[in-house]
């Protein structure tokens, strides 16, 4: 097919297939990480069609940091049985309980960074040499400057100043004993280009994306969901109210935003008309001009 006559859509989906099937070719144990969350949600669709109708090459990972929506693990274990593929969770309290992460204290108490320790773990564990996620370059700076094929040392950590060129569409997967990639397929893509492509393909959604009633906080001008992970206090005002998560994580650290969107037009239009990021209802992005990227550097996914 001719390259000039694919839509915009086609050619993100062309590229992304393209990637996932390098991956698959060039690494003997790849593994695809996904939480149920949209970016991961369209990745498992893009895999579908890049080795459809055989089995994956890789399982489906997802590191459960125990602060998950209700809503994102059901939509997970709902959609890898029903695709028939293998999923392997490892518990973030696990490494709690060993003794290999700390807890953090607080009202607002975030797994978010301590996961890593679990992920890594993980990797060891099933001698993982490639992960897939979905990570895209228009979220976050740090994501920004980083390549399809992100190389990690044996330790898991990235390097930002070392980083492979990647021309044209020539990725190079070679690493050396105890390294590991992570790589992102759909890193070229935007938000707005993520949900077009959801609606393009009629694509299943966790209900957290389209708004709702939930109880809510506020905290730094953000709407918190009311949840036993965090503690509510004398100060805090809980309100019902119509709101929708454009991105999920775990609830102590991910705020909705106010949407009467409840349906993927509407939504569309929601993001088109917006001047805020998408990782801006995210509390640990907050914490320093450069928090990505240090947990990154730490071996964040």
């Amino acid at each position: 097919m001719n390259k000039s006559r694919l839509t915009h859509l086609e050619q993100l989906e062309a590229e992304s297939i393209y990637i996932l099937r390098e991956t698959a070719s060039q690494f003997e144990r790849p593994a695809l990480l996904f939480s149920g969350g949209k970016d991961s949600i369209t990745l498992v669709h893009l895999a579908l069609k890049a080795f459809r109708p055989g089995k994956f090459p890789f399982p489906l990972v997802h590191i459960d940091t125990g602060h998950n929506f209700q809503e994102a693990l059901d939509f997970r274990d709902e959609l890898a049985n029903k695709i028939g593929e293998k999923l392997i969770v490892r518990y973030v309290q696990d490494s709690i309980d060993q003794g290999k992460a700390v807890e953090e204290k607080g009202k607002f108490p975030s797994r978010n960074g301590i996961q890593t320790v679990t992920l890594l773990d993980t990797i060891a564990e099933f001698k993982f040499d490639a992960c897939i996620g979905g990570a895209r370059r228009d979220e976050e700076k740090a994501r920004a400057k980083e390549r399809v094929f992100s190389v990690r040392d044996e330790f898991g950590q990235w390097d930002p100043k070392l980083q492979r060129p990647e021309l044209w569409n020539i990725y190079n997967g070679k690493i050396s004993p105890g390294e590991n990639v992570r790589v992102f397929p759909i890193s070229n893509w935007t938000e707005l280009d993520v949900w077009e492509y959801i609606r393009k393909e009629n694509i299943d959604l966790p209900s957290l994306y389209f708004s709702h009633t939930r109880q809510i906080i506020y905290r730094e001008n953000l709407l918190f969901p009311v949840s036993k992970f965090i503690t509510i206090d004398a100060n805090d005002r809980v309100e019902d109210k119509v709101v929708r998560f454009r991105t999920v994580g775990d609830m102590t650290c991910t705020a909705a935003v106010d949407s009467q969107a409840d349906n993927i037009d509407d939504i569309i239009l929601e993001i088109q008309a917006t001047r805020t990021t998408e990782r801006g209802s995210r509390l640990d992005d907050k914490r320093s001009e450069a928090a990505m990227e240090d947990r990154k550097r730490g071996g964040y996914f």
